[in-house]
């Protein structure tokens, strides 16, 4: 049994889709097949069930996957072991975070100044999904309760700030209540951006009673707040580590009141030992020092 084809049964059942675990993988479709197909045989199960419309796994495919994960993860402790590991840290991270990310990086750099780091750019799913395969090391999210497979670290917090163009009639308010904000068009990223995040944010919506009228889902961060900007009668809700990043002067950010903060974790493998886990939260929490989160 070769690891690669496990491997590629990890990803394949992490997307639910060969065309997007091919891609994932950086290879050709007929090859994730192959090697799945091969693996099958091999343990004389099905562990995949295929449709034109669907890839689910089958009840032994689910018990593979998790044998499968433990394999590919004690695999990288032996190559750690032989000294063959990389002393590359390889970092996932939502949106807003560069400031943090500076800070931390430095912070563990202190620890282990050898130490090299390699920012990795996917969506967030994905990031915890390469995270699940070894493919990365760590993650840092907002919003995060839990995630299956992966430890999840609470880190620091954020306030939530309602971000609104200078033209709106709350631009110049010390405060405003989300309710305050209802009657205008709400603007908010797609789910499929950062899906920790959509649920928290929609989740503070919901828990404040407020059922915004929405446009369409926009793009990016940055998408979002130019779309803003360009209207006086929209708004949006962001992390203050976000709003930080913009730096727009077509936009005000509004601490929201109630005050209503978002939970930040350092999300890390179930394989992970707990000290690394330790140093990384150490590193990445609020900085209190300064007095910023």
């Amino acid at each position: 049994m070769e690891l690669r084809a496990l491997r590629y049964f990890v990803t394949v059942a992490d997307e639910l889709h060969f065309g997007r675990a091919a891609e994932r993988l950086h290879i050709a479709q007929p090859a994730v097949s192959q090697q799945v197909a091969r693996l099958e045989r091999e343990l004389g199960v099905r562990l995949l069930d295929r449709s034109p419309r669907r890839v689910e796994l089958t009840s032994a495919g689910q018990r593979v996957l998790d044998a499968a994960r433990r394999t590919l993860a004690a695999a990288e402790q032996v190559r750690a072991a032989a000294g063959q590991a990389t002393t590359t840290v390889r970092i996932g991270a939502a949106a807003g975070l560069t400031a943090r990310l500076e800070r931390g990086i430095d912070a563990l750099r202190e620890r282990a100044p050898e130490f090299d780091v390699a920012l990795v750019d996917l969506p967030v799913e994905a990031q915890l999904n390469a995270l699940r395969q070894g493919e990365l090391d760590l993650v840092l999210a907002r919003g995060l309760g839990s995630a299956p497979g992966l430890v999840v670290l609470p880190a620091w917090t954020e306030p939530l700030l309602a971000v609104v163009s200078r033209h709106h009639p709350a631009a110049d308010l010390a405060a405003v209540s989300l309710a305050e904000l209802a009657d205008d068009t709400l603007r908010f990223p797609a789910r499929k951006h950062d899906p920790p995040l959509y649920e928290a944010v929609t989740g503070v919506l919901r828990d404040a009673g407020v059922c915004p009228k929405t446009s369409r889902p926009t793009g990016t961060i940055q998408d979002t707040v130019v779309e803003v900007g360009s209207d006086p009668r929209s708004w949006t809700v962001l992390p203050a580590d976000q709003v930080a990043e913009t730096r727009s002067t077509r936009v005000r950010a509004i601490p929201v009141k109630p005050a209503i903060t978002i939970s930040g974790s350092v999300v890390v493998s179930e394989d992970t030992a707990s000290s690394a886990a330790g140093c990384a939260v150490t590193a990445f929490r609020d900085d209190t020092a300064s007095g910023t989160s």
